[in-house]
């Protein structure tokens, strides 16, 4: 009963905000849970930009629009769920995340939504519940569930702690020397390699 429960961006799509920045020359989205670990605190930041620069969610819908699965990420979901019950627990949103969905086959995913206006301006977002990632932990085990968790950023780290066995995947190396507790994995290789460990750790008692 090993759920696997997996970050979404930075460990099977790209960094969404990193991708508009790029796209609308906006250096200041390129800010991420990589560089700031509250989130209330970095969300505010991004809508504060938007709002300054006019951006809309339909600008941001074309972006999202553009992009693809990470390299690997299809295949390797794939391997996972033929091995666990699979769970994609994000601090995106639904507006964004729907046609990423459409190209892993859509997966579980538990994440938050955003309030729109009329206009397209984004106004604000509503947490699903304040750290979501490791209260969805908390809740597997409590039906008994034993969980191992990916992620690669700070807002991962109380998910990894909660889970049974963490495991972080490219992350940078502030998130390595604040958390030298969790194995590091820079493929999905070695990510495999690093799930299968910890199935076996977990099994073994």
């Amino acid at each position: 009963m090993q759920l696997a429960c997996l970050d979404l961006e930075g460990v099977l799509i790209p960094e969404i905000w990193v991708n508009v920045a790029k796209k609308t020359q906006i250096d200041e989205l390129l800010v991420t849970t990589r560089d700031i670990p509250d989130y209330d605190e970095l969300m505010q930041l991004r809508l504060s930009i938007l709002d300054k620069h006019g951006l809309t969610i339909s600008v941001i819908q074309e972006v999202i629009d553009t992009l693809t699965p990470l390299d690997g990420a299809k295949e390797f979901l794939d391997w996972l769920k033929a091995r666990f019950q699979v769970i994609i627990l994000s601090d995106t949103f639904y507006e964004f995340a729907a046609p990423l969905m459409r190209q892993l086959d859509y997966p579980t995913l538990f994440c938050h939504k955003l309030e729109i206006e009329e206009s397209g301006r984004i106004s604000d977002y509503t947490l699903r519940m304040p750290d979501q990632k490791r209260e969805a932990v908390k809740r597997f085990h409590e039906l008994n569930f034993q969980a191992i968790a990916a992620g690669d950023s700070y807002n991962d780290t109380t998910m990894l702690t909660e889970a049974d066995r963490g495991i972080l995947f490219c992350p940078p190396q502030n998130v390595i020397d604040e958390f030298p507790q969790f194995p590091v994995t820079t493929n999905y290789e070695e990510l495999k390699a690093a799930f299968l460990k910890a199935q076996g750790e977990i099994t073994a008692g």
